[in-house]
């Protein structure tokens, strides 16, 4: 669960959410995905024991529609809410700050991969031309360190040594960052997941 949530704050968001009309669980969490740009969303085990919780005080009841619960605010749930107005306005505040905060470091390292994916689009291309052209060979295999007892490896082409090099590179920095900031548990999936969207972007393209 995001940190902008701790402390039960969660709990008095859902009742937001609520007082806006009934909602079943799972437009709950399509609703706070989208408030945070689908950089967060929170899983089922998180929402449902939170409604079931409200529900028992009395602040939220529920209606079986279609197999579902429906959830909806009670005039208890709306007094808190009332009473709550100001430490709600400060979570507001604190959701739009998190949010730039998540989609600035989503900006930084898709910006960061998108660059060396470019690179290694531009290379690869450098090497399909050159060997259309017949410029282009795999240079000749170094040796294998004495007493390793197995044959040759395949030639490795300068390019490609380069592309390790910067492969490396790119690791360390962004280990760098990701250290550097002190990153919360959300934000740190959340690089996760841009690191995983880049590697799909790199299988497509090797196809």
């Amino acid at each position: 669960m995001t940190a902008v949530f701790s402390h039960g704050r969660l709990r008095l968001y859902l009742l937001k959410l609520l007082d806006d009309g009934p909602k079943h669980g799972y437009e709950l969490i399509r609703l706070l995905e989208e408030r945070f740009l689908g950089l967060y969303a929170p899983s089922a085990g998180t929402i449902y024991p939170r409604l079931q919780r409200l529900e028992v005080e009395g602040l939220v009841t529920h209606t079986a529609v279609g197999g579902r619960k429906v959830y909806e605010i009670t005039d208890a749930g709306r007094a808190e809410l009332r009473q709550r107005a100001d430490e709600l306005a400060t979570l507001e505040a604190d959701i739009s700050a998190s949010v730039e905060d998540l989609a600035a470091l989503a900006g930084e390292i898709r910006t960061e991969v998108r660059g060396s994916v470019r690179d290694l689009k531009r290379e690869l291309r450098e090497v399909a031309r050159q060997t259309r052209q017949g410029r282009w060979t795999p240079p000749t295999p170094p040796p294998r360190p004495a007493g390793n007892g197995g044959p040759p490896g395949p030639a490795e082409s300068p390019l490609l040594a380069e592309f390790d090099q910067r492969l490396a590179a790119f690791t360390v920095e962004v280990g760098a960052l990701v250290r550097a900031g002190r990153l919360s548990d959300n934000q740190l999936r959340t690089a996760i997941r841009v690191l995983d969207g880049a590697l799909d972007g790199l299988r497509r393209l090797l196809r």
